[in-house]
Parts: C-alpha cells; sequence; structure tokens
C-alpha cells in the first residue's frame, strides 16, 4: 500500500479549488469506489457511531477569507457565544431581484473573529452546502463569494490556520508580494503553528507518502509556498512533494502595479516552488500567465463563466481529482513519489496539465471509436496557461481516463470507420495505443477507472443540454427540461512538454523587458532585486529542459508571443 497523503492549502483561490476537490472525493464514497479513501481523507466515528471523513489538510487563509463555518466546519479558536441580534444581507443578482448572500444566521467570521455559528448543522455538511440544495439556488454562481459557501465536507480544527496579520479583501493590508509570504513564514510563531499541524496529520498516517501542496500562485502565497515547501523538504526528505500553482481567471484591469506583482509573483512561485517539489504543475483557466492577455480556457460542452471562482476552481478540481487518481488507486502500487519520477527525469520538474472535461464520448460507443475522431488534434484542453498548441512531441506523460466501463467497450455500428484502434480488446489497451500513436517515443502510462467523476451539488450545475445525466452526448439537446447531469467522464494528463520551454520562456521575457526598479514596494517587501535577478535566471534556465531542438517550432514560439 503507498500510504496516505497530507494535503496543503494555501490561499484563497487554492480553498476554491479544494472545496470543490473535497466534495468531488466525499461524493465518491456514496458507492462503490476504485480510489483509495484514506490516502487523502480521515474516518472517524461519531458518537452515535456514524463514520465521517475528513480531509488530512493544512488550509492557511487570511482574514475574511473563509466565512461563517458552522460547529461542523473548522476554525482554530474557541467558539464564541453570541446572544445579539443576527442582520440579513441581501445581494441583487442579474436580473435585479434580491437574494440572501446567506440564509443562515452568521455569528461572526472564522477568519475575522474566530467566532461560529450557535445553530448546528447535519453531519459530513457546512454551513453553505446545506444553504445550497442543488443548481436551482445557485443559478450562475454569482452569489457564491467565499470556498467555505460551497464546503461540503466537515474539517478538523486542525486544519484552518487564520494569518490575521493580512486581510482577504481590500486596497490595503491585502498580501501582495512574495516577500511578505516569505517573512510570514519566518516568523517563529507561524512556523511553529505550522509544523505543530504537519506533525499532528503525518503522525497519525500509517505510512505518510508525501505531500500535496495546493498555492495561490499569483499573489504573496506564493512566498508562503515557497517556504512550506522548503519546509517540508527539509524536514521530510524522501517523502513525494506534488505542488499545484493555482491562478485565477481575473481581470487586470489595466492596474499596471497589480499586473507586475502577478508576474513577479507567479515567476518566482515557479522557480522557488518546483526548486523544494518533487513535481510542480502549474493550473489556471487563465489563457496566458504574462502580460499579453488571451481569452480563458473553454470547453465545449460547458457553460463555463471563467471570472467567476465557483466556476474554474469547479473545474480544475475536476481535473486534479483525475491527475491524482495513479496514487490513489485502489489496483495500483504506485506512490506519489513513483509518479513524479516517471516525469521528473533531465531536471524537467515542472509539468503541464491538460483535461477534458467532460471527455465527449456517446452512451454506448466505444473508445475507439470516440478516439478514431482525434488522429490529428487530441480531445484535451490545455491548463497551464499557454495557446493552444497542435500535437507535438512529450518527454513523458501519466493520462487518466474515467467514466468509460466495460458498457462503452462495444463498437458503434455505422459511427466511426474501422481503424488500428478497433483491433485492442480493452479501453486500458486503446488508451495506451492511441497514446504511442499520437505521443511515438515518449514514455507513457496510462490509467482506466470505470468511476467517473461525480457532480453532484454543490458542483455547479453548467452542462450543454446535449449531455446526459451520465455525462455523456447526445445527438440532439432533449425538447423537455432534461436531469441534472450527476458525474461526467474526464479525461486528464499530466506532460512533460515542449510546451512549457515557451510558457517559461515567456515569463522570462515579459519580466527583462520591465524595468521592476518601477515596483519599489515590491522590493520593500523582502525580496532583494539580485535575488530576483537570479530567479530570472533560473527560470530561464528551467525553461532550457524543455528544448528539442527543433529550432524552427521554437522561433514560432517566439514570434507568437511578442
Amino acid at each position: 500500500m503507498p500510504g496516505e497523503a497530507v494535503t496543503l492549502q494555501l490561499g484563497h483561490y487554492a480553498g476554491c479549488v479544494g472545496a470543490h476537490w473535497w466534495g468531488l472525493q466525499a461524493a465518491a464514497l456514496r458507492g462503490p469506489t476504485e480510489l483509495r479513501p484514506s490516502t487523502l481523507l480521515r474516518a472517524e466515528r461519531e458518537p452515535g457511531g456514524r463514520e465521517t471523513h475528513t480531509p488530512r489538510l493544512v488550509a492557511l487563509e487570511l482574514k475574511g477569507g473563509v466565512g461563517a463555518l458552522r460547529l461542523s466546519g473548522a476554525d482554530a479558536e474557541a467558539p464564541v457565544s453570541w446572544d445579539g441580534e443576527v442582520a440579513t444581507y441581501l445581494d441583487c443578482d442579474s436580473g435585479g431581484s434580491s437574494a440572501p448572500r446567506d440564509a443562515r444566521s452568521r455569528t461572526g467570521d472564522a477568519a475575522g473573529g474566530g467566532k461560529r455559528s450557535s445553530s448546528a448543522a447535519a453531519p459530513g455538511t457546512s454551513a453553505a452546502s446545506s444553504q445550497l440544495g442543488g443548481s436551482q439556488d445557485l443559478p450562475s454562481g454569482s452569489r457564491v463569494q467565499l470556498w467555505s459557501d460551497y464546503l461540503s465536507v466537515p474539517l478538523h480544527p486542525k486544519s484552518l490556520y487564520v494569518l490575521r496579520q493580512y486581510l482577504h479583501e481590500g486596497d490595503c493590508g491585502c498580501l501582495e508580494a512574495f516577500g511578505e509570504g516569505e517573512s510570514l513564514l519566518q516568523d517563529p510563531g507561524c512556523a511553529e503553528e505550522l509544523e505543530d499541524r504537519l506533525h499532528f496529520y503525518a503522525e497519525e498516517c500509517d505510512q505518510l507518502q508525501g505531500f500535496q501542496v495546493l498555492c495561490d500562485l499569483h499573489n504573496g502565497f506564493s512566498g508562503v509556498g515557497a517556504k512550506v515547501t522548503e519546509l517540508l523538504h527539509d524536514e521530510y526528505s524522501g517523502k513525494g512533494i506534488l505542488t499545484w500553482g493555482l491562478t485565477p481567471v481575473m481581470s487586470d484591469g489595466g492596474d499596471l502595479q497589480k499586473n507586475l506583482y502577478r508576474l513577479m509573483n507567479t515567476a518566482l512561485g515557479i522557480v522557488h516552488l518546483s526548486t523544494h517539489s518533487s513535481l510542480f504543475c502549474p493550473l489556471s483557466l487563465r489563457g496566458s500567465l504574462g502580460l499579453r492577455p488571451r481569452p480563458p480556457v473553454s470547453f465545449p460542452y460547458i457553460n463555463c463563466e471563467a471570472s467567476l471562482n465557483y466556476h474554474s476552481s469547479a473545474v480544475l478540481a475536476a481535473a486534479l481529482d483525475t491527475l491524482t487518481a495513479p496514487y490513489r488507486l485502489c489496483s495500483s502500487q504506485g506512490s506519489m513519489l513513483h509518479l513524479a519520477e516517471s516525469l521528473n527525469f533531465s531536471g524537467r520538474k515542472v509539468v503541464a496539465a491538460w483535461a477534458a472535461v467532460p471527455f465527449p464520448a456517446l452512451p454506448g460507443c466505444s473508445l475507439a471509436d470516440t478516439l478514431s475522431a482525434y488522429q490529428q488534434a487530441v480531445p484535451w484542453k490545455l491548463l497551464s496557461s499557454w495557446r493552444e498548441q497542435r500535437v507535438s512531441c512529450c518527454f513523458a506523460q501519466s493520462v487518466v481516463l474515467r467514466g468509460i466501463g466495460k458498457a462503452s467497450s462495444s463498437p458503434c455500428p455505422a459511427k466511426q470507420p474501422l481503424s488500428a484502434l478497433h483491433s485492442w480488446g480493452s479501453t486500458q489497451q486503446v488508451l495506451q495505443h492511441y497514446l504511442h500513436t499520437i505521443f511515438p517515443g515518449a514514455f507513457s502510462t496510462a490509467h482506466v477507472l470505470q468511476q467517473p467523476c461525480s457532480t453532484l451539488p454543490p458542483y455547479p450545475q453548467f452542462f450543454s443540454p446535449l449531455l446526459t445525466k451520465e455525462g455523456f452526448l447526445q445527438d440532439k439537446a432533449p425538447s423537455y427540461p432534461s436531469a441534472a447531469v450527476e458525474s461526467v467522464p474526464v479525461l486528464a494528463a499530466l506532460q512533460s512538454s515542449p510546451v512549457l520551454q515557451a510558457l517559461l520562456r515567456s515569463l522570462h521575457r515579459d519580466l527583462q523587458q520591465l524595468d521592476v526598479r518601477r515596483c519599489p514596494s515590491f522590493f520593500s517587501a523582502g525580496v532583494e532585486q539580485e535575488d530576483f535577478q537570479v530567479a530570472l535566471e533560473e527560470l530561464r534556465t528551467l525553461s532550457q529542459c524543455y528544448e528539442t531542438g527543433l529550432g524552427a517550432e521554437d522561433s514560432e514560439d517566439e514570434a507568437d508571443s511578442d
């Protein structure tokens, strides 16, 4: 057995992705599962004998970033009773009507004053998940403000650690710069508190295989992540550290300083996080991490409002839940360190993520039929913030397909002509042959799960009417209102790919062309300009690890990003 893993959730957008991810894992426990829940979740017995599961999670958040959590949620402080009046706040939706921002009694902000609601929630639900009920309560997600609004699992009291020195929102007092984040973890009290929580979870594991780090990349939490991964690397030598650098889709709004801060935080974060991690993956629906704006990633069968964290984080959570399956499978003996070592050779510790959410499959059709339509262009989208790429080579990849079971193994008459894919017997063999055909010479591992990705509430119902209840495609939308989509098949891949050369080099070039001295406040927060230039050189060196020797292709990438 590979063992258990501990997750660190650093920042608000990391919390948005994490809240959906924990919900997906909890939903999988409602039936037979091919994934070991004990890898990421702790089983506990309530006084009445009911079994609940809580994440092995340490979540760092800023003051005001969590909201009110019920008694079944988490707080680092003792509950404080409140006997005063309770106000109900109304928000106007896009149609002009008013609806409660929170239909529950709020007695404080877990991140703001350490106060909890005195009313009880159903076991295993958060305050918000009991309010949401289903997609009809949140038609667009426009009223979802915080990740605690759709957190559907209880957290252990050791999980949430609120950094009260900074505010989640506002014109001042925000954690904006990399150096500010580093300084937080240099404070002895903060470092001791974090280590205490890490030791609590690490010591209760029968066999600790490593750590997953979900970290905001665009703000000062990139500095927090740099220190956290350095701590993990030094104290837990030999354990796997998989780090996901998360960036929301946001409007830079013409604020040059904010945009420069984001760019510098991202570059420093990539360098430091990849240095101390076994594997680092930037993950976002943003079209670009650089200065040049690009449209966000879109998927053909979901109506995702990418600027809503509630929506974009749901897509990333589905991809993350699928990408991490290799070291969570009941049938696999591989650990997260094995996954990292299969991809990070030759100094390539940064990988790109790709996903098809949902995977475009027709009900009852074989995987060979579906993939035959994608012989020239893979059916997934890049989630690592670079332009759409035509199919090219990759050095190594780990691919997971879920939700395509034995029922989809028989050919679909007259849908597609027979191909070499149809000569393989099992779904796993079909996928493996497809990968070897599209990426000849690459080291490819493939896993196939019959279990789909659950999309039950509070997961947003932003799916195309062409999808069935099980997430498969129909020829046309039904003339009557269709049932909610309860699950979808997903195809996701981690790739060590030449596309990362262009992404990393683009970041380096953008910063080289700028006069960073125009942001003295960034450097006064704790980063020396000399250290910043050293990091830029490390970023350039890292990009060179992904060179293929195809000068023409590299020149084309340069021209495209100018």
